[in-house]
């Protein structure tokens, strides 16, 4: 069967009209057939019209039975939401432990923090910095999840910031430069760990967005980033340092964050949640991590934070 006649994720959603996740909650209830084509899912063909075909006579649309998932359900397959390489190599383990398929959702932090509270993932990463408290990630659970009980367990830690051309020929060093240098800056999309990082500093220093050339360009991954610098279609762009080593850029750290991942605390969710506590503290699993490099594991496994 060749990719022809088979449908990536972003493009059944795009058919279909609705969001990316919406589809990965299908595909994890087993309403909709997937297969893989390397790390890629794709749906096929026949399976999609299949799938449209048995609903078109319903009394209600399976996207709308879709929206109205709930966290505690108990789904056959798991889906982590989060861009970070570790990730991958946490559902591989996960997948030998349970003997359950583990998709992977490559949303930025706000995205997938949502998607976790609207039941569309079983577990979200996130890497978002407060200004305010100087803290990552808790204070941002804490609002989000007021009512509902969840566990914040860190995975890695890692260095952030700016990415710039080689041998950095503006001499970018800090926040400040963005008052007093001209360049043109690449952009995370709205959300992602990296943009809240930039905008909480941008207002710790006072700096307008609008005063930023580029400011308004946005791509969905650290990759994407890196490659606009790379390529010459912008001179400065923020990510994390792993992408540096892959992409011909200068990267000039900021700051060390904290790359976290949230679950529910649900009696359905006990068995995952000591499953994936186990797993990070083993020490199989944080020498895979550490042999990737540019990871501290020092706090791997440890609970940040965790409701009553």
């Amino acid at each position: 069967m060749s990719q022809e006649q088979s449908y990536t994720i972003e493009e059944v959603a795009q058919l279909l009209k609705v969001s990316k996740l919406t589809i990965y909650d299908l595909v994890k209830k087993g309403d909709l057939p997937v297969f893989r084509v390397g790390r890629q899912m794709r749906v096929d063909r026949a399976d999609l019209q299949t799938y449209i075909q048995k609903r078109k006579t319903g009394s209600m649309p399976a996207v709308a039975q879709a929206s109205i998932a709930t966290p505690t359900k108990n789904h056959a397959k798991i889906i982590v939401s989060g861009q970070d390489l570790v990730l991958d190599i946490l559902a591989k383990y996960i997948e030998k432990r349970r003997s359950t398929k583990v998709l992977r959702s490559h949303e930025g932090s706000f995205n997938g923090v949502m998607a976790l509270y609207h039941g569309d993932c079983d577990i979200a990463s996130l890497h978002m910095f407060d200004g305010d408290t100087g803290d990552y990630n808790t204070p941002y659970v804490k609002k989000i999840f007021v009512s509902h009980a969840f566990i914040l367990i860190n995975v890695v830690s890692r260095k952030a910031g700016f990415y710039v051309q080689k041998g950095n020929p503006l001499e970018i060093r800090t926040f400040e430069d963005f008052q007093t240098k001209t360049f043109t800056f690449i952009n995370r999309e709205k959300g992602s760990g990296a943009r809240t990082l930039l905008d909480e500093q941008l207002r710790i220093h006072g700096i307008a967005p609008s005063t930023i050339a580029g400011y308004t360009h946005e791509e969905m991954s650290h990759l994407d980033v890196a490659s606009a610098v790379a390529n010459g279609r912008a001179d400065v762009g923020i990510g994390i340092e792993k992408i540096a080593k892959l992409i011909q850029v200068d990267f000039i750290p900021m700051v060390t964050e904290r790359y976290d991942i949230v679950l529910l605390k649900t009696p359905e969710n006990q068995m995952l949640i000591d499953m994936v506590k186990e797993i990070l503290n083993t020490p199989d699993f944080q020498s895979e991590v550490a042999a990737l490099g540019d990871y501290d594991i020092s706090l791997m496994g440890q609970v940040m934070y965790e409701t009553l």
